[in-house]
């Protein structure tokens, strides 16, 4: 499985398996854990689900998204390579939407649902909050971020994002997992080492057994998690939980071990890939800091945190992770910011 056939980027990130399984269809990633890919409405089209087999029944970890698309594809995938064995426990990572969505329609089905206390009370508050246009506290922050008039204004007079609109709803009830947990899934023991900046008490689970690492959204391979500042707590700094997780990550990460990620393909070379993760954000900072020189909004801080052309559809996630690197140099002390006459905030170096 690993060994001659293994592929090999450019940078030493090791991908045993060069393409994902097709829709419907899994492939056996290790003894007992089937690997599924489900399909995403956006940009990042995809999500892997791992299902851990309990004997009776399929540990999922991970459903997807609540859409007509993704459920069919789960279904196709329970019904044929997973041999129509019920699904007996949902293992969560992060409340995110894409990882959530389908796990009180499991429940509903008798499915048993585990994850962090802050996933649950996060993922059920926002799926009981449905918004025809964006709250007053919302429209806000896109004002201090400094958000186009024209496209505030229409974000204004539009349906928001819901997470009802994708996340079906989550029976009451749930299995609490925590820092330094033990537990039995899919015969393995699991370690639970919890992360945070890409979402707040983020699970990770690492096999006591074999060299597995089942990593969410917190080790992902090839891409980069959002880090993301929001109206709910404008003046909260992820970067530094990110960056403090992957810290915390890379005194027990080896290259023997073999993540399982929310996205992309399973990887090995994880201590390679955390330094990377931490030297990303180093180089962002950087550059930020040089864009300072001249006083700045967060919306016009795109182009040198990620040096590409941001269309509306990309927006709002890049407006969010500005301010998360804008807030972190403010925390460190090391820019300032004014509040212009429009609402915006004008950030400068000190």
């Amino acid at each position: 499985m690993r060994g001659e056939d293994a592929r090999v980027s450019m940078n030493g990130i090791r991908y045993p398996w060069g393409e994902p399984p097709e829709p419907g269809g899994a492939i056996e990633v290790a003894p007992g854990v089937m690997w599924v890919r489900l399909p995403l409405p956006m940009a990042l089209d995809h999500v892997n689900c791992f299902a851990l087999d309990e004997g009776d029944g399929w540990t999922l970890v991970d459903p997807g998204i609540d859409t007509r698309k993704c459920r069919a594809a789960l279904q196709a995938a329970l019904d044929g390579p997973l041999g129509g064995k019920p699904v007996t426990k949902v293992l969560v990572t992060h409340y995110h939407p894409d990882h959530i969505g389908l796990a009180g329609w499991l429940q509903e089905q008798g499915a048993e649902l585990i994850t962090t206390r802050t996933s649950w009370l996060f993922a059920r508050m926002l799926q009981l909050d449905p918004q025809d246009r964006p709250v007053a506290e919302t429209l806000d922050y896109y004002r201090r971020a400094g958000m186009d008039p024209a496209l505030l204004e229409k974000r204004a007079n539009e349906r928001p994002f819901n997470f009802a609109d994708c996340v079906h709803a989550l029976p009451l009830g749930f299995t609490r997992i925590v820092e330094g947990d033990e537990i039995a899934l899919g015969g393995r023991r699991w370690a639970v080492k919890m992360g945070d900046g890409h979402a707040p008490e983020h699970a990770t689970l690492w096999s006591l057994d074999d060299d597995l690492v089942l990593g969410g959204d917190q080790l992902l391979p090839s891409i980069s998690a959002n880090l993301g500042v929001y109206a709910t707590e404008p003046e909260a700094d992820p970067l530094a939980d990110w960056l403090a997780s992957c810290a915390r990550f890379a005194e027990i990460a080896e290259d023997r071990h073999l993540v399982l990620p929310g996205h992309k393909l399973p990887f090995t070379g994880l201590p390679l890939r955390l330094r990377q993760m931490i030297e990303n954000h180093e180089g962002a900072l950087k550059r930020l800091r040089k864009h300072l020189d001249t006083p700045r909004t967060a919306c016009e801080c795109f182009p040198p945190l990620f040096k590409r052309q941001i269309d509306e559809s990309t927006h709002g996630l890049a407006m969010v992770e500005a301010m998360a690197h804008l807030n972190h140099l403010w925390h460190k002390g090391e820019v300032s910011r004014t509040l212009r006459e429009d609402g915006a905030w004008l950030w400068s170096l000190k």
